[in-house]
């Protein structure tokens, strides 16, 4: 029996908090990108050093984003989240208070522990607060607040760190958590994680869900082979000073926040092309950048073309996991955060590997060149034989009940 709805405000603010609490693990993840010669000097690190804070993370997230779900499977939504918000608090405090590179790597992967299963579990506790017919509202709102993160995040992280130095941002990031922490554990409600209709996929394709996690790896590993080292890019090949990289970003936030809006829009009614026009936009962002980033004007607008693909993308592979997860979503769930994860690490380690061997300016041709790849794996389904999806899709879709009872 499924348990009755919380009131509406309590829905809200829940919703509130967990995409105030998206905000902020998309900022932490990310904000070693503008805080990269900061941290540098600080530490007395290379650039390409800083770069892999943002591989060792994305590699944890990869690897334990499945056995965390699936571990805490019965665990009350409620407990798994307030623990997952206590964490992102320690390790935020212990980023800003890191006297040395290990520390700080010690400090980014508790973070990434923390955000693997996150990821997993926000989706389907969101959506499942509020009628099946707003879901992609639902999952629109949570995408627009980790999109923010790069539009108000870490532009501001970067200018604060600039300002003071590089761990004020880092503080201010376990106080945002701390918002979200109390709010979830006060106001959300405790039920089994296998209830509610957010629990199972729409419509289960198992094919589906391989292609779309192929096409999530190799596009992300694409977009981060060349955006782990924007900033380095925009001085160096596009001539711009350090004090405008900040606005730039802020420029590129802003297209991600436009994207992921325009997204939510198409989501429900062309949830497969939508997705494969975000990869395509992406691709055009990263070669755009490669083959005229040295003009100031096609810089600025090709990074914001790259950025306002980059929300889309997350947002509409999110998407269709919830649509087509072969069973649970939070375990389908995981496995995209993972193949996410491992595209950031993967691209981010490519892009140091590739930085002090050819330049700034061919990591940008190599991701392109990814991203293309990842078009081509979402275009190639349309040339297999017809799956077992044409014929689940034809079905009328089962009620809430009838899935729980029949899955649980």
């Amino acid at each position: 029996m499924v348990a009755a709805q919380p009131a509406r405000w309590r829905r809200l603010s829940v919703l509130v908090a967990l995409m105030s609490a998206a905000f902020t693990f998309n900022t932490a993840e990310n904000l070693p990108i503008g805080l990269l010669e900061l941290i540098s000097q600080g530490l007395h690190v290379s650039p390409s050093s800083v770069g892999y804070l943002i591989t060792g993370y994305g590699v944890t997230v990869a690897v334990v984003s499945l056995p965390l779900a699936h571990a805490t499977r019965a665990v009350p939504r409620r407990q798994v989240l307030t623990g997952l918000l206590a964490v992102l608090v320690v390790s935020s405090l212990m980023s800003a208070l890191a006297t040395s590179y290990g520390m700080l790597l010690v400090a980014r992967l508790l973070t990434a522990l923390a955000q693997a299963l996150f990821w997993a579990v926000m989706g389907p506790v969101a959506v499942g607060l509020f009628l099946p017919q707003v879901r992609g509202r639902v999952v629109g709102a949570l995408s627009v607040a980790g999109s923010l993160a790069l539009v108000i995040g870490v532009p501001a992280g970067t200018w604060l760190g600039q300002q003071s130095d590089w761990p004020v941002p880092l503080g201010v990031l376990a106080g945002l958590g701390l918002l979200s922490l109390i709010t979830i554990a006060v106001l959300l409600p405790t039920s089994r994680p296998e209830e509610g209709h957010a629990a199972y996929g729409t419509a289960p394709d198992t094919r589906r869900f391989g292609i779309v996690l192929a096409a999530t790896t190799l596009s992300v590993t694409g977009a981060f082979a060349g955006y782990t080292y924007i900033v380095k890019f925009l001085v160096q090949v596009s001539g711009f000073s350090q004090g405008t990289v900040s606005v730039l970003l802020a420029v590129s936030g802003v297209s991600g926040v436009a994207g992921v809006s325009i997204t939510g829009a198409l989501l429900d009614r062309h949830p497969r092309g939508t997705l494969t026009t975000a990869v395509a936009t992406q691709a055009a962002g990263l070669l755009g950048l490669y083959a005229s980033g040295s003009s100031p004007v096609a810089a600025v607008a090709f990074l914001a073309l790259l950025g306002g693909s980059l929300g889309p993308v997350f947002m509409a592979t999110q998407n269709e996991m919830l649509r087509c997860a072969p069973g649970r979503t939070e375990i389908a769930l995981a496995a995209n955060s993972g193949a996410f994860n491992a595209g950031i690490a993967a691209g981010a380690a490519l892009g140091g590997l590739a930085l002090p061997l050819t330049g700034v300016r061919e990591t940008f041709a190599v991701g392109g060149l990814l991203t293309v790849g990842a078009c081509a794996v979402l275009i190639g389904e349309r040339l297999l034989p017809p799956s077992s999806r044409a014929a689940q899709e034809a079905r009328p879709e089962p009620s809430t009940q009838d899935t729980v009872t029949e899955r649980g």
